[in-house]
């Protein structure tokens, strides 16, 4: 893989920040919580986020979901499979998402 394809790769991985109460627990922690795509790898979660957001990464978890199986009426479907990341941030390095002072 080039290295111009290799960057466009790591740009993708990141799906976006996954708000709940347990990850504004996390942050309490020095700890962000991101939905990512769901074949990335924790080496390339680490290397997505020390570029998007030019911090140092200690540690990175992931955790795989299974689609949940809903049912309107007669018909059935499923919802997506998704993976979320805890990334771990190294002491003195913090992610601002709203941008304040």
């Amino acid at each position: 893989m080039s290295i111009a394809a290799h960057q466009e790769r790591l740009m993708t991985v990141l799906q976006g920040p996954h708000l709940s109460e347990k990850s504004h627990f996390a942050a309490e922690k020095n700890q962000i919580v991101f939905k990512v795509r769901t074949d990335a790898t924790k080496s390339e979660i680490k290397a997505a986020v020390e570029l998007l957001f030019e911090v140092e990464v200690e540690g990175v978890t992931v955790m795989n979901y299974q689609g949940k199986i809903k049912s309107h009426g007669t018909s059935k479907g499923r919802r997506v499979n998704w993976k979320k990341a805890y990334v771990r941030l190294a002491a003195g390095s913090q992610i601002d998402f709203l941008g304040g002072e």
